[in-house]
């Protein structure tokens, strides 16, 4: 009896979760029954997890719409200087969009979300940030852009993001970018050359955090 109720029960939870029960009804240990469903559902789980990470970054690579054609678009709905502009989900649902990070005149920012599939603007909104006087004096006497930064990373990959490094003394545009099979790297964009050269210090973390899984 209380091995049909794991039964039922199991095939009742692979209905609903897309996983599978085949084989369960022909072991009698009702523990080993129940570990195998929740190995197999954690399996399923994997596979969409893999499934998700893939579908991300085709999607990315995909984009009709480049870093700087958004940025572009979003600079003709607010006018400002651009900080930043990624390809990511919008607020975790699933739509992909560009989110453009415009600085204003009056010095508020606004956040500008741009249709990667044809370059409308979807809406905006303004944003409180504590940094301004930051970013205002990384980007004295700056002469590339975030758009121009954008272009330049272009010749290395799809740019998924491109953000102004205000830290430290090397202030820079920072990008990122994707190949067609998901492989990322990280770029520095010289804030008056325009100079394209590898992020080493992201690099040499990738390095640590590979050896330290290795640990």
């Amino acid at each position: 009896m209380k091995r049909n109720i794991v039964i039922a029960a199991v095939t009742a939870a692979a209905l609903i979760g897309g996983g599978t029960a085949t084989a369960l009804a022909t072991t009698g240990d009702d523990q080993g029954s129940a570990r195998q469903a929740a190995t197999t559902q954690l399996s399923n789980d994997d596979v969409r997890d893999d499934d998700g990470d893939r579908d991300d970054a085709e999607k990315t690579v995909s984009a009709d719409v480049t870093a700087s054609e958004a940025i572009a678009s979003a600079l003709k709905h607010t006018s400002g200087t651009v900080v930043s502009a990624e390809l990511d989900d919008e607020d975790d649902g699933g739509k992909v969009v560009w989110t453009v990070d415009v600085l204003s005149g009056d010095n508020t920012w606004h956040s500008v979300s741009v249709d990667p599939a044809n370059g409308k603007v979807l809406g905006s909104h303004t944003d409180d940030e504590d940094d301004t006087a930051q970013v205002r004096a990384a980007l004295k006497g700056s002469s590339v852009t975030a758009e121009e930064a954008a272009k330049a990373a272009a010749g290395k990959g799809v740019v998924t993001s491109v953000d102004l490094d205000d830290d430290g003394k090397n202030k820079s545009w920072e990008a990122e970018t994707r190949k067609s099979g998901g492989a990322e790297q990280d770029w520095k964009i010289d804030l008056a050359s325009g100079k394209v050269t590898a992020d080493r210090a992201d690099a040499q973390d990738d390095d640590a955090d590979d050896a330290d899984d290795q640990d």
